[in-house]
């Protein structure tokens, strides 16, 4: 597939009720001219602080594994949200990519995803029929951490080639104020008009990252480097919409609190999801039945499927063979790019291509 301009340039019939949340006509426009739109306000501290929570318990759980395994000699239970995890990260470096791997769903979490006013901006963004895709993600940046510094990239770089022809809106979550300051998202704006996928390298520094330069960029996508780059600062309760095509990357972190954030994502259920395990988008809402709500048997699969167990099944790796401990991330999709730089992490899937 080289190039889908139209799937993430012309938007789909909208609705004709109004609803809320739903997005303004210009900030429709804006998200298929542009690529993204930020919308400030559209949570309450409320409605996040589940999410909050759910959080910090997932990072006490993980304090009191690495703990009782001897990994680490303190679990820091007394330190908040926003400085616990980098206590732990000093104490034994990885603890970040250990809380990515695992990547449990939380029910705060699936609350979010199926919040009603998100899924009727969905309906603007990809049509009645609304399914979440697989792919998503709890990030924690770390004060002054390279491995949560994310370079620029196109989601699309990170999935199966068949999505291109795939909208997969995401919706970028803050968990407090993102600023420059702590680590907010750049975009490229225009980035995803040609509807193509740049080259991109890998890896960066001592990350599993792959990146796409900037001469690649405005050579394949036709941006500007000088003039298209927008710096979006999230507030707290704010949401920044972006599709699967535009360039994007964070800053680092230069503070001294934690930016937490979730990325969940969205996508036409008939649609390939681009997800390289086996975990299926899961139905949301369907025109076919307005009254729909997602089983529990369908949610049920994601709270016993973890993302370790998925990069397991689509690596060829068995359960007994992954150590819990383990801090390399590598997977499929580093398979997908030239490997320009090697580190710890390109070197553990290397000698797991051997071992297969």
């Amino acid at each position: 597939m080289e190039a889908c301009p139209e799937v993430y340039t012309a938007p789909p019939v909208q609705p004709k009720e109004n609803k809320p949340g739903q997005l303004t006509r210009e900030q429709v426009k804006q998200f298929f001219d542009e690529g993204f739109v930020l919308v400030h306000d559209f949570f309450t501290p409320e409605e996040l602080q589940p999410s909050r929570d759910a959080t910090e318990a997932l990072v006490g759980a993980l304090a009191e594994r690495l703990y009782k395994a001897g990994k680490i000699k303190h679990t820091y239970k007394d330190a908040d949200l926003f400085k616990r995890l980098t206590l732990i990260e000093e104490e034994f470096p990885g603890t970040c990519a250990l809380l990515l791997k695992e990547g449990k769903i939380q029910k705060a979490y699936c609350d979010l995803w199926v919040n009603d006013r998100l899924l009727n901006v969905m309906e603007q963004l990809v049509g009645p029929e609304i399914a979440g895709n697989p792919l998503w993600n709890l990030r924690p940046k770390v004060p002054s951490n390279d491995e949560t510094t994310v370079p620029w990239h196109q989601d699309n770089c990170y999935t199966l080639p068949e999505s291109l022809g795939t909208l997969i809106p995401v919706a970028w979550i803050p968990l407090l104020d993102a600023t420059v300051e702590n680590g907010c998202m750049q975009v490229v704006r225009g980035g995803h008009r040609r509807g193509v996928t740049a080259d991109h390298v890998g890896v960066v520094g001592g990350t599993w990252y792959v990146e796409v330069l900037e001469e690649e960029m405005e050579r394949t996508l036709g941006v500007d480097m000088k003039t298209d780059v927008v710096t979006c600062e999230v507030p707290y309760g704010g949401v920044l919409f972006i599709n699967n095509a535009i360039p994007h990357r964070s800053l680092p972190n230069k503070t001294e609190q934690i930016r937490w954030s979730l990325d969940l994502r969205w996508q036409d259920p008939a649609k390939p999801s681009g997800f390289w395990g086996k975990r299926k988008p899961i139905l949301m809402r369907s025109a076919n039945d307005p009254k729909y709500q997602v089983p529990q048997s369908d949610w049920d699969k994601f709270f016993s499927a973890d993302r370790g167990s998925e990069l397991e099944r689509s690596t060829g790796l068995s359960g007994e063979e992954v150590d819990e401990f383990d801090t390399t991330v590598h997977g499929p999709w580093l398979t997908r790019w030239p490997i320009v730089r090697h580190n710890r992490h390109t070197r553990a899937l290397l000698v797991q291509q051997g071992d297969n």
